[in-house]
């Protein structure tokens, strides 16, 4: 099964979070990692999930998220080009001697030292997931002693918005929960100018 990033554009309102990361545990669905910032709409935010699984499990997983009345929108990001980062600092052990060679390390990775104790370093790397896992690993052999990351956040190239857009919410969904409709609409339709027409409209 491969790893999928999906974005969801949701009202910033409490228990939103929970709400999603709830639905993510009672489906059996396994959340890699999960990012929430602020949109570049007033009142919306943006939630970033790394998720494993196959395109049917991707498919269910979108088509529950739009059952949630503060989603305005999901887009699979991982099925177009993309780009993703994720922040990591890393407490290495680091005498003096073994500093010249963690320092190599770094500067291979374009990392940075951040702060230097007496017999340790802060690195901050950046990069995809990819890169800041092959960082730790050959930072393990010096003794990693605390270890934070972000988790992914993500966006499309250029060019790309329309290509990834999804929108799976069925008119039978829509029949059996008239409530949830007009919430729904009513959502959508606070958004227009930030959603293109092409990518609102409800499969």
């Amino acid at each position: 099964m491969a790893t999928h990033t999906i974005a969801v554009l949701v009202q910033d309102q409490p228990g939103v979070l929970q709400r999603i990361s709830g639905l993510f545990g009672r489906r059996g669905f396994n959340i890699d990692s999960i990012t929430v910032g602020a949109s570049e709409e007033r009142g919306l935010s943006r939630m970033i999930i790394k998720t494993i699984g196959d395109g049917a499990m991707i498919e269910q997983i979108q088509k529950q998220l739009y059952k949630l009345i503060d989603v305005i929108q999901v887009r699979l990001l991982s099925a177009s080009p993309m780009v993703a980062r994720e922040l990591a600092l890393i407490n290495v052990s680091a005498l003096p001697a073994q500093r010249p060679e963690i320092m190599g390390v770094v500067d291979t990775f374009r990392a940075s030292a951040i702060d230097i104790g007496p017999s340790s370093l802060i690195i901050q790397a950046v990069g995809d997931s990819d890169k800041v896992d092959a960082m730790i690993e050959l930072l393990k052999p010096y003794g990693i002693r605390e270890l934070s990351r972000t988790g992914t956040t993500a966006m499309l190239r250029e060019g790309q918005e329309k290509v990834a857009q999804v929108q799976v919410q069925h008119a039978s969904q829509l029949q059996e929960q008239p409530d949830a409709q007009a919430q729904l609409r009513e959502a959508r339709t606070a958004h227009t100018l930030a959603v293109p027409c092409a990518e609102r409209s409800l499969a």
